[in-house]
């Protein structure tokens, strides 16, 4: 397993891989990495040769006072984690490296419409960063088959829509979330909740499921619907940012019951932003 810190050696290793007419996965992730990534990881190899794995904590997706500073960084154990899978390259570029400007400064990519609203109403400009850093980590690996979770739905959805927009040769393979025991979404986040509140963390994975349920039956509104989960997370604990029944291709507001649904929420549980999904 390599460890490279320049776009340039990764470009190196990508071409020798061409000549040998390889397929090549990539799995972009911020690192401290569990059970999680290591699917998405599994996944890339069963479809690909070679398998990039990048580490990075991108500044650019972060809002102010959110917790880039202490966002958790891990190197030495995520590529401990890493070996055993015979990933190829671990990729594991620096902020100059990446905006030799400064991400304020520097050319960006907006996804508009999918990065509207939920997640992109809460925390400003995060899709911006996200579809930026992505766009230049896809230009720098050059794959040809990108894993990424569902469990930052949204992003996906944006991820997808940019590659299809940019007329990317790239395959983008959304993986089901890895879940606790108690179904809590594996998260790096999780491991800033207190040991009660990861006792109650389990209840938004379980508020998801009774919304699920309900919109089983006919005569359910959905606005009443999102109106009763949010006062059932309030009432375990919970302060929502949002419980939205979407589309699940578009995220707009259904328009029949007959459409692809996903619900959506996104809480705070004292200092910890939870972040889940459920398809219908």
């Amino acid at each position: 397993m390599q460890v490279l810190t320049t776009q340039w050696d990764v470009h190196a290793a990508v071409r020798d891989w061409r000549r040998q007419a390889d397929r090549i996965g990539f799995v972009p992730t911020m690192g401290n990495l569990h059970a999680g990534h290591m699917r998405l990881v599994q996944v890339a190899k069963q479809h690909c040769d070679k398998v990039v794995v990048s580490i990075y904590v991108n500044p650019m997706q972060f809002g102010a006072g959110e917790d880039f500073t202490r966002y958790p960084r891990t190197l030495e154990e995520d590529q401990a984690k890493l070996a055993p899978l015979n990933v190829d390259v671990v990729f594991v570029p620096n902020d100059q490296s990446m905006y030799p400007h400064g991400h304020q400064q520097t050319t960006y990519v907006d996804v508009p419409g999918l990065s509207i609203g939920l997640e992109g109403a809460q925390r400003p400009g995060h899709f911006r960063g996200v579809a930026t850093v992505v766009n230049k980590l896809f230009n720098i690996v050059q794959p040809d088959v990108a894993v990424f979770g569902e469990k930052d739905f949204q992003q996906l959805l944006v991820i997808r829509r940019m590659v299809r927009d940019l007329d990317m040769p790239i395959e983008i393979i959304g993986e089901p979330t890895v879940r606790e025991t108690d179904g809590l979404a594996m998260s790096s986040r999780n491991q800033y909740l207190s040991r009660q509140e990861r006792q109650q963390a389990g209840g938004l994975y379980e508020t998801l499921q009774y919304v699920r349920d309900r919109l089983q039956r006919n005569g359910v509104d959905f606005t009443d619907l999102e109106q009763d989960a949010v006062m059932r997370l309030e009432k375990q604990g919970f302060v929502p940012d949002y419980v939205a029944i979407r589309q699940s291709d578009t995220l707009e507001e259904p328009k029949s019951r007959t459409d692809p649904l996903v619900i959506l929420a996104a809480v705070r549980l004292g200092k910890t932003r939870l972040l889940d999904n459920l398809r219908v």
